[in-house]
């Protein structure tokens, strides 16, 4: 399940089919569905305090991920491993912060659409929840590998 906050008017179009990248990615990574992330849509004076205040960089960024297991890039989650909410039946990975101002200058400068950059974000944060990082080449190299199977998978190159 994915929860949506400040989903403004240039989000609003693209909620049904952000689920469904979240549905997708899992079923591409062998992934379960009952697996819970929030997004946060801010504009960059937040994005900039977040950043500050969580990881001490005084600046403007993207994406930001906070995830809420201690996971690996290709481990499965299943809810004998990971505590999960009675209520719901889900296991929640964590938060994603996604900075729409800056996805929109983006988009123009790498010379591909809004929804793109948008879902190219959310994508690479979620993987981010699900362990995946850029820190070494060959971690860089298949994240971004994911990135665009994924995103091709779609149909949004």
């Amino acid at each position: 399940m994915v929860n949506f906050i400040n989903a403004d008017k240039t989000v609003r179009p693209y909620k049904k089919e952000i689920k469904k990248l979240f549905s997708h990615t899992c079923a591409y990574l062998g992934q379960p569905d009952y697996i819970a992330v929030t997004v946060k849509f801010v504009n960059k004076e937040e994005i900039k305090n977040i950043n500050a205040r969580c990881r001490n960089i005084d600046k403007i960024t993207d994406v930001l991920s906070f995830p809420f297991l201690n996971i690996s890039a290709g481990d499965v989650i299943n809810k004998e491993d990971f505590p999960f909410d009675l209520d719901n039946d889900e296991i929640y990975l964590g938060d994603i912060a996604v900075c729409t101002e800056k996805a929109a200058e983006q988009a123009e400068e790498y010379g591909h659409s809004f929804k793109r950059e948008l879902f190219y974000l959310i994508l690479h944060g979620f993987l981010h929840l699900l362990g995946y990082d850029h820190m070494t080449e060959d971690d860089k190299k298949l994240m971004r590998l994911k990135e665009e199977e994924i995103l091709t998978g779609m149909d949004i190159e």
